[in-house]
C-alpha cells in the first residue's frame, strides 16, 4: 500500500510517516518547508521527499493521501487530490484507526511542555523495558527519532489542540481517546483558528469527555484555566501536581533553578531528581510524567531513576556551540510564557552572567500581533533581547519597546549577526528562540563568531 503525505516535514506528519513506514507501507510525501531535523530523519527512514506542492507529485496514484492541517483549498496538490477522487484522511484520524485502536494511550496536552513531557514519559517507559510506541513533536535525544510503532500496549502521544485538517476542524487530540491524560497548562494560542480562550477550553472539554472513568487526568493544581475546564464536566479521577504545596504529587526544590528537587507522593518523600534541565516548568513536566508512569504501574523511584538519565529534546535549550566564552543555545520557543519560563530557568542557573535572547516571532499567533505586551515582558531576564522583524511581518515590532527597555529590533539576519559579533567579546549566553529554521542563522552565527 502506498501512502502519500502532504505536509510531511511538519513534526506531527513526519512522525506519522515514520510509523507508517514501520508498519510496512510505501511512504512518500511533499512539503515546501524541507529542513532538518525532520528532513534528515525522513531520509534516514527511506521515505521519498518531494519539495513543493505540485499535482504531478500524485502521478503514482497513491492508495491513500494523508493531508496535514497546514494545507488548505487552493493548494495545487490538495486540488489534485480532490479532482482525481483519491482517498484522503487527516493525520489524527489515520493514527487513531491504524495505530491507537488497541493501545493504552498516554496523551500529553497543554499550551506548553507537551514535547518535553511526552519525551520524559516515553523515556521512563523505555528505561523500564516497556518499549512504548510514541509520536512526539520533536526529537528526544534519548531516542534520536520523533516517532516509532513500539513493541508494547503503551503509546505516548503529544496531544495538540490545533485542528486536524481543512475538512476536519476538531482538535487533533479528540481523535486519540487516551486512558492517561496529562493537561500541562492552558493559555490562549493558535489565534489563527481559535477566536478566544473559551474556544480552546471547549476543545479541552471535548478531550476530557473521551477519557474513561477508569483512566486518569493529571494537571497542576494552580492552573485556573484547566480547573475551569474540569468544572465543565469530568468523569475521570484527577491527580494534581504542585511545587512547595500539598498536591498529591509535589516537588520541593533543592536548587532554585530546578536542576535538583525532591519528589513527594501523598506527602511522603520518594527520591531526588538531579538532572541538567532547569526551570520550574520542567519540574512540573517531570511530576506529570512520574504520575502518568505510576498510573501504569511504574514506581516513582524507578521513574525518577529514568529522569536522571533524561537528555532532553533536540532544540529545547540545546547547546549547539561554545565559542570564545559564548554559549549558543537553540530553543524552540513559540509563546511568551515559554520564553519567560525558559529564560527564568537559565537566569537562575547562570546568575549574573550575560544573557542575550534572539527571537524570531514565527508562530501564527505572534505574527498576528496578539502577544505584544506579554512578549516584551517575557524577555525581562535577558540583558538584551534582539527581535527579528522580516519584511513579511504583519505588524511593527517597535511597539514592543513601549513595554521593555532591553529590546532591539533588527530587520535582517545580517544585522543580527553583526550586532552579536559586537556583543561576543563580553561573553555570556546567546539563546536563539524560534519554532522554525530562523533563516539558517544557527550555522552562520557560529561561523561569524568562530
Amino acid at each position: 500500500m502506498h501512502i502519500h503525505i502532504l505536509g510531511i516535514c511538519g513534526t506531527f506528519m513526519g512522525g506519522l510517516a515514520v510509523i507508517a513506514r514501520q508498519l510496512g507501507y510505501q511512504v512518500s510525501g511533499s512539503d515546501q518547508n524541507v529542513y532538518p531535523p525532520m528532513s534528515t530523519q525522513l531520509a534516514e527512514q527511506g521515505i521519498q521527499l518531494m519539495e513543493g506542492y505540485k499535482a504531478e507529485n500524485l502521478d503514482g496514484n497513491p492508495d491513500l493521501v494523508i493531508i496535514g492541517n497546514a494545507l488548505s483549498r487552493g493548494n495545487p496538490e490538495v486540488e489534485a487530490v480532490l479532482n482525481k477522487s483519491l482517498k484522503y484522511v487527516s493525520g489524527p484520524q489515520w493514527l487513531a484507526e491504524h495505530v491507537l485502536q488497541d493501545k493504552w494511550v498516554l496523551a500529553v496536552a497543554g499550551t506548553h511542555g507537551k514535547t518535553t513531557t511526552s519525551s520524559m514519559l516515553s523515556w521512563i517507559l523505555e528505561h523500564q523495558g516497556l518499549k512504548p510506541g510514541f509520536l512526539i513533536g520533536g526529537i528526544p535525544l534519548n531516542f534520536g527519532i520523533s516517532a516509532r510503532l513500539g513493541e508494547s500496549e503503551f503509546f505516548v502521544i503529544e496531544a495538540d489542540e490545533y485542528d486536524s485538517a481543512f475538512f476536519d476542524k476538531r482538535s487533533k487530540f479528540v481523535h486519540y481517546r487516551p486512558r492517561t491524560a496529562i493537561l500541562n497548562n492552558l493559555e490562549f494560542d493558535h489565534a489563527d483558528i481559535f477566536p478566544d480562550l473559551d474556544a480552546i477550553k471547549k476543545q479541552f472539554h471535548h478531550l476530557i469527555r473521551t477519557v474513561p472513568g477508569q483512566g486518569l487526568i493529571i494537571n497542576p493544581e494552580n492552573d485556573a484555566n484547566i480547573n475551569e475546564v474540569l468544572a465543565m464536566g469530568c468523569w475521570t479521577p484527577v491527580e494534581k501536581t504542585s511545587i512547595a504545596s500539598d498536591a498529591r504529587w509535589n516537588a520541593e526544590l533543592i536548587n532554585i533553578d530546578g536542576s535538583q528537587f525532591s519528589v513527594m507522593m501523598d506527602a511522603k518523600a520518594q527520591e531526588i531528581v538531579d538532572w541538567p534541565l532547569t526551570g520550574k516548568h520542567n519540574v512540573y513536566n517531570a511530576l506529570s510524567a512520574i504520575a502518568a508512569a505510576n498510573h501504569i504501574g511504574i514506581r516513582p523511584a524507578n521513574a525518577i531513576a529514568a529522569l536522571r538519565q533524561f537528555k532532553n529534546v533536540k532544540r529545547r535549550m540545546e547547546v549547539i556551540a561554545v565559542i570564545n566564552g559564548v554559549t549558543l543555545y537553540d530553543d524552540f520557543a513559540h509563546h511568551p510564557t515559554a520564553i519567560e519560563t525558559t529564560l527564568d530557568g537559565l537566569r537562575k542557573q547562570v546568575g549574573r552572567e550575560r544573557i542575550i535572547a534572539i527571537v524570531e516571532p514565527r508562530s501564527n499567533t505572534m505574527r498576528m500581533g496578539v502577544h505584544t505586551e506579554t512578549l516584551a515582558k517575557s524577555l525581562a531576564n535577558a540583558d538584551l533581547a534582539i527581535i527579528y522583524q522580516p519584511q513579511s511581518m504583519g505588524w511593527d515590532l517597535s511597539r514592543l519597546k513601549k513595554y521593555a527597555a532591553n529590546i532591539e529590533i533588527c530587520q535582517s539576519l545580517d544585522d543580527i549577526i553583526a550586532k552579536l559579533k559586537l556583543e561576543a567579546p563580553y561573553g555570556g549566553h546567546f539563546v536563539l528562540m524560534s519554532n522554525g529554521s530562523f533563516g539558517g542563522i544557527y550555522q552562520r552565527l557560529q561561523d561569524a563568531l568562530g
